[in-house]
């Protein structure tokens, strides 16, 4: 049986592209077995990540593009 520990170390992390293009301030994400989702600071490759399973990243990406639309200020 695969731990998360297991898929963190044989993960593919990509920078996210809201990440700023100076290279600093980057978040990485890594699509793990069965959808979930894992996040990292990439300043710190080796410290903690979330990891989110698929439905509840799918709810906070869409809680963003939710605010992201909000016209209030």
């Amino acid at each position: 049986m695969m731990t998360t520990a297991d898929a963190l170390t044989d993960a593919y992390w990509f920078k996210s592209s809201y990440s700023n293009a100076q290279g600093n301030e980057c978040v990485e994400g890594a699509r793990l077995v069965g959808g979930t989702i894992a996040v990292r600071d990439s300043k710190h490759p080796q410290g903690p990540a979330f990891v989110f399973p698929a439905p509840a990243w799918t709810a906070f990406v869409g809680a963003l593009d939710v605010l992201a639309s909000d016209p209030r200020p």
